[in-house]
């Protein structure tokens, strides 16, 4: 069953230019069996899916990730199990420990996206990563295709995840209708739910993944420059700051707050 694995919606990214009902009529016409709509910090996607699937295409299955911004290793994807609803991945600016703790005591499972994609964005570009490697070993995968990176940024995230024995997902990363699609994560049974997608990962039932890397163009060039990464990171930092306190009490109403991580 194929599935693409990294999807931002109109309804619940302010970045995304495609509608989740054109984003499942695309993926059906190229034979994907379901999609995980992976929205920054908002399941608005999937909730307007579930609000709408009477009216929605049939014989497709939509499952319900997030993209996670952490305040100190980038984005990662997260996928919790079915019926397990925590506002605070809804909050951005965890750092990658606690979400990690987080994610892990209701069930759920994670992964850097594009681990050495846009600096800004990146988990291989932080510090955190890069003075403590072995916070690698608290994931569960890695995406080691996306759609939208170099081919180099790819290779390397293959390789790390060889390194740390984790397995890979592919995403196309689509926030435009023309790259839907363009990446699979190919899977060895049928996915219905949350709870089997968590399932196949951890068992090592991704059979295959890949794609093919958009054209890279001129106006790409500005995702790499200096002051575009410096100007993303300060203000994901602010954001984060300014919500810690509120981060801060949900996380110690769950009895996972630990003061030498947050």
């Amino acid at each position: 069953m194929k599935f693409d694995m990294h999807c931002h919606t109109r309804e619940g990214s302010i970045d995304s230019h495609v509608a989740i009902r054109e984003y499942i009529t695309i993926l059906k016409s190229r034979g994907f069996g379901g999609m995980l709509v992976t929205d920054h910090d908002s399941y608005r996607g999937y909730r307007y899916w579930k609000k709408h699937q009477d009216t929605m295409p049939e014989g497709f299955v939509v499952l319900k990730g997030i993209e996670y911004d952490t305040r100190d290793a980038g984005h990662f994807i997260v996928i919790m199990p079915d019926g397990v609803n925590v506002r605070l991945l809804s909050v951005r600016g965890m750092r990658a420990e606690i979400l990690s703790k987080l994610v892990h005591h209701y069930g759920g499972i994670l992964g850097p996206a594009h681990p050495y994609g846009m600096r800004s964005s990146s988990a291989m570009f932080f510090r955190k990563i890069r003075k403590h490697p072995e916070i690698m070993r608290r994931f569960d995968f890695l995406e080691g295709f996306n759609t939208c990176e170099l081919v180099s940024a790819n290779i390397k995230a293959r390789g790390l995840a060889r390194e740390y024995g984790l397995p890979c997902i592919g995403g196309s990363d689509s926030h435009k209708s023309m790259y839907v699609g363009t990446a699979f994560t190919e899977f060895d049974r049928d996915i219905t739910c949350n709870n089997d997608l968590i399932d196949c990962i951890k068992n090592n039932g991704i059979v295959a993944f890949g794609g093919k890397e958009r054209a890279f163009l001129r106006h790409h060039n500005k995702r790499y420059w200096k002051v575009t990464n410096y100007t993303l990171k300060t203000l994901n930092r602010s954001a984060s700051l300014l919500l810690k306190p509120y981060r801060k009490i949900k996380v110690l109403r769950m009895g996972l707050y630990d003061e030498n991580i947050e």
